[in-house]
């Protein structure tokens, strides 16, 4: 993605209107509601809210569940987020685009859609759902990030990679994930944690 894209953010005072959080925040209708209100959303260049933590950029972070197993990968060096090249992740991905608000329905899940698309297919029925929010302001990628954690409940384990970016993908049990979780990037290892304390 260049540099010069114009990205959906919200200002980092709504966040804080609405209930700021650390961590992992569970999901919640009301809050979902009020955090994605478009009244708070704004599309700025991306070189501008990277190193802008008065501005938070949507992230939607899809994590694919078949039973017990997670789609996992490494972060190859194809990725557009260089802070997290050969981290494991859990989610898949991306920034909201302002290309994303032209047409039918809203800009954030026609973000989301694409970037499912973009980054892996799908080859079976699916459930979704929302399962929370990410925040962690630790580090410097993740001052400037909210994550929208969405849950989509498979079928079958039939997902595949259409991007370099995602390194050696596949599906593993949870337990198995968990015993490799100092290898995982900090998101993954809150969805992690959320999805072992949810069983």
């Amino acid at each position: 993605m260049p540099t010069d894209e114009r990205i959906l953010v919200i200002p980092e005072s709504h966040f804080r209107d609405v209930g700021f959080f650390r961590g992992f925040h569970p999901a919640d209708d009301a809050y979902r509601a009020a955090l994605l209100s478009p009244a708070a959303f704004s599309f700025r260049p991306r070189r501008d809210v990277e190193t802008d933590p008065s501005f938070k950029q949507l992230i939607p972070y899809v994590v694919l569940r078949w039973e017990s197993r997670l789609f996992h990968y490494r972060r190859g060096k194809a990725g557009t987020e260089t802070r997290l090249t050969a981290l494991r992740s859990v989610g898949v991905g991306g920034h909201i685009s302002e290309s994303d608000a032209m047409g039918e329905g809203s800009a954030y899940r026609n973000g989301m859609l694409r970037e499912l698309a973009e980054e892996v297919t799908i080859g079976c029925q699916f459930a979704e759902q929302g399962f929370g929010f990410i925040f962690d302001d630790a580090t410097p990628v993740g001052r400037v990030h909210l994550g929208v954690v969405h849950l989509l409940e498979l079928e079958m384990p039939a997902v595949e990679a259409r991007e370099a970016a995602l390194a050696e993908a596949g599906f593993a049990p949870i337990e198995e994930l968990v015993r490799d979780f100092d290898r995982f990037e900090t998101w993954s290892q809150l969805v992690l944690r959320a999805l072992t304390n949810s069983q």
